[in-house]
């Protein structure tokens, strides 16, 4: 078994009970991996856009029994630390825990994006969440303009949602 697989296993039951955030991981992450692949990532960013994808929303439980709540910014604050934690257990270079741990710090923050791997995280979990939160086609145009910048986030975006077209959005 790979890594990244190794790393989903240990993610699902970091998140067991809640069957509703282990579907939502698992499609931003395979969001993530088809729109890198497409994109071309070499091999090392790919991976950790995968890893990214996979623990970007490790702090949920966490910050709901802390908390009360899981809001995108205690999410932000929270995540790299759980996500640092379970990490740890897979040998992976301290440059790609960094990297993965600022991921999962800023993936609720759109105005600094810095590189195609935040980019492409940032898209598949809008992919994602404007499905999963029903939103209308309005706001989905919206986010498309604002958020979406690779051509296949771009075209995932709008062949999923018939954006542009006359057909129903959801």
């Amino acid at each position: 078994m790979n890594k990244l697989d190794q790393i989903t296993l240990k993610m699902i039951e970091h998140d067991a009970g809640s069957a509703k955030r282990i579907q939502h991981f698992l499609k931003v992450h395979r969001f993530a991996q088809l729109i890198g692949r497409a994109e071309q990532l070499d091999e090392h960013l790919q991976f950790i856009l995968e890893c990214a994808a996979i623990v970007h929303d490790i702090a949920i439980g966490p910050c709901k029994k802390k908390y009360g709540r899981c809001t995108g910014d205690l999410q932000e604050k929270e995540g790299p630390a759980y996500a640092r934690e379970l990490l740890a257990a897979f040998d992976l270079p301290e440059e790609d825990i960094q990297r993965i741990c600022y991921l999962v710090a800023h993936h609720h923050s759109y105005h600094s994006i810095d590189g195609l791997d935040y980019q492409i995280l940032v898209e598949a979990d809008f992919l994602v969440n404007l499905y999963e939160e029903q939103i209308s086609p309005e706001g989905i145009e919206s986010t498309l303009e604002r958020i979406f910048k690779t051509q296949t986030g771009i075209k995932l975006c709008k062949t999923q949602f018939a954006v542009n077209k006359s057909q129903e959005t959801v």
